[in-house]
């Protein structure tokens, strides 16, 4: 048994669109280990702000298995279109594995807004005002929201806006 674990290693599965979850959960009602993260964000849907969680690999999983006695298995379960690398499939270090898992709470992986001081020149990446360049100017208090002075030409105006949707410019 010792020898069989050591050649159990992590594999990248590409599975058909939005099928991520369902080939893991067949996968591991067979038994088979697989790790499926998870990622929150902030989007702006329906005209107002939702968390939405989605993977954060779409079209992929990872799966613990050793090739030799289940890759056949793995390639026909539904929703499966290959295991990448094919007949030999590439392996994914643990080290990787740990890392993505590492950065996960509750199952789920957060982006963390950037830090902004003072100044800083951001861009909007997402919302109604996707695509404009500001300077940031401070967050309010107690809320995930942050004042821009937003800067265009030959006008300036303060908005608030959601400080997931910021990137440094």
């Amino acid at each position: 048994m010792r020898q069989e674990e050591n050649k159990m290693q992590w594999y990248a599965v590409y599975t058909k669109p939005k099928r991520e979850d369902a080939v893991a959960g067949s996968l591991e009602n067979a038994g088979i280990e697989v790790f499926n993260p998870r990622l929150k964000q902030k989007k702006y849907m329906q005209g107002a702000y939702r968390n939405k969680i989605s993977p954060l690999f779409p079209c992929y999983v990872f799966v613990k298995f050793e090739p030799e006695t289940t890759a056949h298995m793995i390639k026909y379960t539904r929703g499966v279109r290959r295991i990448v690398g094919g007949d030999l499939p590439w392996p994914v270090s643990d080290e990787i594995i740990d890392m993505i898992r590492a950065q996960e709470e509750d199952g789920i992986i957060t982006i963390k807004p950037p830090d902004l001081k003072r100044g800083d020149r951001v861009t909007i990446k997402d919302g109604p005002l996707q695509g404009l360049n500001g300077i940031f100017e401070k967050e309010i208090s107690g809320q995930e929201r942050v004042i821009l002075l937003l800067t265009a030409i030959e006008y300036q105006a303060r908005v608030v806006v959601d400080k997931a949707f910021l990137v440094m410019a």
